[in-house]
């Protein structure tokens, strides 16, 4: 059974993505629709071997899919996702709009595959936040081992997670640094270039970021509630993959050694954790990879049961577009959701 797939976004560098991932997935499609704003109808975007022109999403019959894959942003999905799934397309959104909507299910297959369950609610998946995503991948197997109680997480995180612009501007600034130009900030409040800064998305109230929020809260819904979490989110100037130092307090004892076997076995990670020079992963190395990385793997003795971590992932792939794909995979393997031309 063959499927069709409207990717909405897709002149975008997650919808680029995802079309990419659909194709090396060998994903069961029958015919794919590239959505976007009117201004991009009819431009060409590639799809394996194909070319596809862009439609405009404001015209599109979704009636037409089966599956929407959104990757356009929270207003796009504000205005369009529930319109899509009440005819009868089922949406896995990448924005951030539907993630703690208690009828919504936020879903990483490897970690909490059968709160997928719960999509016939609103017909609406919610994909997590790309920092989310690597480290619940990371968390579910050790939580499982010895209980988590508490996680301290820095992110390091890349400028493509704040889209095409930001990485322009990172581009333009380290260029322009050799040349004397002065690197006006744009789509950042600092300069990126050469710099890390601690600040994504808008302030709250408390002092900390929209962003370190996200972490908290979608972990609490896709691992467990009962984790207390602290986050600190840093852009820095890597184009492409996020990093994470973190610290992890357990109810019960777990060796560096018990880690990392349990991570070996966990689906979605590569354990790469060699005490040498080089015996680690980098976001240079993450990219086009599917998995999560982890190294650095190693005891925090100022705890009763602690250990350290560095979490590397590909944020476009794992953070994004492969996890939304992988759950339409689960919702096809668990058979709930059939091709609507299949009879």
């Amino acid at each position: 059974m063959s499927y069709n797939v409207a990717v909405v976004g897709a002149t975008g560098m997650v919808g680029g993505e995802v079309l990419s991932i659909l194709e090396e997935r060998l994903f069961p499609v029958a015919e794919v629709f590239a959505l976007a704003s009117r201004s991009s109808q009819g431009r060409e975007v590639s799809f394996g071997d194909r070319t596809l022109k862009c439609r405009d999403l404001a015209q599109f019959d979704f009636r037409q899919a089966d599956i929407a894959i959104f990757a356009a942003g929270g207003d796009i999905s504000a205005e369009y996702a529930q319109k899509a799934a009440d005819l009868g397309c089922v949406v896995i959104d990448n924005s951030s709009h539907f993630r703690l909507d208690d009828e919504v299910p936020l879903v990483v297959p490897e970690v909490n595959p059968d709160a997928v369950e719960g999509f016939r609610k609103r017909g609406i998946i919610a994909n997590p936040n790309c920092s989310t995503a690597q480290l619940v991948v990371a968390l579910k197997p050790l939580h499982d081992r010895a209980g988590i109680k508490r996680v301290v997480v820095s992110t390091y995180q890349s400028v493509s997670g704040a889209g095409k612009e930001a990485s322009d501007e990172l581009f333009t600034q380290t260029k322009g640094i050799y040349v004397n130009d002065d690197p006006t900030p744009s789509k950042f409040t600092k300069q990126i270039a050469f710099n890390v800064i601690p600040h994504i998305d808008v302030f709250l109230e408390d002092g900390s970021t929209k962003e370190e929020y996200k972490m908290v809260a979608e972990t609490k819904k896709i691992l467990d509630a009962g984790i207390a979490l602290t986050a600190t989110a840093v852009r820095v100037p890597v184009f492409v993959g996020h990093s994470e130092a973190v610290n992890i307090e357990f109810e019960r004892p777990i060796t560096d050694k018990e880690a990392r076997s349990v991570l070996r076995e966990a689906p979605g990670v590569l354990v790469v954790d060699k005490r040498e020079d080089g015996g680690y992963v980098t976001p240079v190395e993450c990219v086009g990879d599917f998995a999560t990385f982890v190294s650095r793997i190693r005891i925090d003795p100022t705890v009763e049961h602690g250990l350290n971590l560095w979490v590397v992932s590909d944020n476009l792939r794992k953070g994004a577009a492969l996890n939304a794909v992988q759950i339409a995979e689960l919702l096809i393997n668990r058979g709930l959701i059939e091709a609507r031309d299949a009879d």
